[in-house]
């Protein structure tokens, strides 16, 4: 049989297959549509305006030229959109805290609000900025936050605090962990530990550690009576508590804790180990007594 032309056969090369799109633009999109949603948790891209920043520290600040009129636009300058004005207004907010801190007294509720507010903003020179204006506050003002008419704003501004020291952001971390430590060293242990309590059960491991921090410090400054007052168990309970967690800074806390309650329950006796054993024992369960035990040995 003869065979047929395959003069109109189809050809058999195969079509080229159309290149795919990269997805990174589609990610990129992705990211700017949830920018436009949400721009408080979004990180901002580097600005060369971040360099006009600057951190002055406490020692060289200097007095400003007409108090009286600047304080009557504070809080407005802090709530403004440009944030250079809002960084230079904190700078002003720590003037007044150390220098003029009669005329900031009577709005101090409602500027501690603004910079725990500004606290969470993403961008890094307004957050280290106001972290730095809280630990000036603290210097200042001490108990004073403590007092009814402070003492919610306080609250909101020590969770900031926490939780930027919680951060991975170097800079903004060790800031905050130096804003905590004044805070501990110009406020009286107790009604702050009270404060404190709260936080070493938070659900943020990394908020728990470092709160667990702060309370230590604080512990540590306490004699037998102000312990006492607090509660003896439930100090030793939190220790305990602390003692098993997942992170080595609350753990070392836990110790710290600890041993302040020992050195202040022990103070006065000769039979130190066996009072401390006693109370130990008394306070907690087995399991637990005898991993608090082991960190004080004679």
């Amino acid at each position: 049989m003869a065979l047929r032309p395959i003069d109109n056969a189809l050809p058999t090369t195969t079509p080229e297959r159309p290149k795919k799109q990269p997805k990174i633009a589609v990610a990129t999109q992705k990211q700017q549509d949830r920018a436009s949603v949400n721009g408080e948790n979004v990180v901002p891209l580097p600005s060369s305006e971040d360099a006009t920043v600057d951190y002055v520290s406490s020692d060289n600040l200097k007095p400003l030229a007409d108090p009286e009129v600047k304080i009557q636009s504070l809080v407005e300058d802090l709530d403004s959109k440009n944030w250079i004005k809002v960084c230079e207004s904190l700078n002003d907010v720590r003037r007044f805290s150390l220098l003029h801190s009669s005329l900031l007294f009577p709005i101090l509720g409602k500027i501690v609000l603004v910079v725990a507010k500004t606290m969470r903003n993403p961008r890094s020179a307004l957050c280290k900025t106001a972290i730095m204006a809280a630990a000036d506050i603290f210097s200042a003002f001490g108990d004073k936050l403590l007092e009814p008419e402070t003492s919610d704003a306080f609250d909101g501004l020590l969770l900031q605090l926490l939780l930027k020291a919680s951060q991975d952001k170097r800079f903004v971390c060790e800031e905050a962990d130096r804003a905590l430590g004044i805070m501990v060293g110009s406020m009286t242990p107790l009604p702050l530990l009270k404060k404190l309590r709260v936080y070493v059960s938070h659900k943020n491991l990394r908020v728990r550690a470092k709160a667990a921090v702060s309370l230590s410090n604080c512990v540590s400054k306490m004699g037998l009576e102000e312990m006492e007052q607090f509660g003896l168990a439930e100090l030793i309970e939190v220790a305990a508590d602390l003692l098993n967690d997942r992170l080595p800074e609350a753990r070392d806390a836990a110790r710290s804790i600890a041993t302040s309650m020992y050195e202040a329950l022990t103070k006065d006796s000769e039979e130190m180990m066996e009072l401390w054993q006693s109370f130990c024992q008394s306070k907690l369960p087995p399991i637990h007594a005898l991993s608090i035990l082991k960190i004080v040995k004679p």
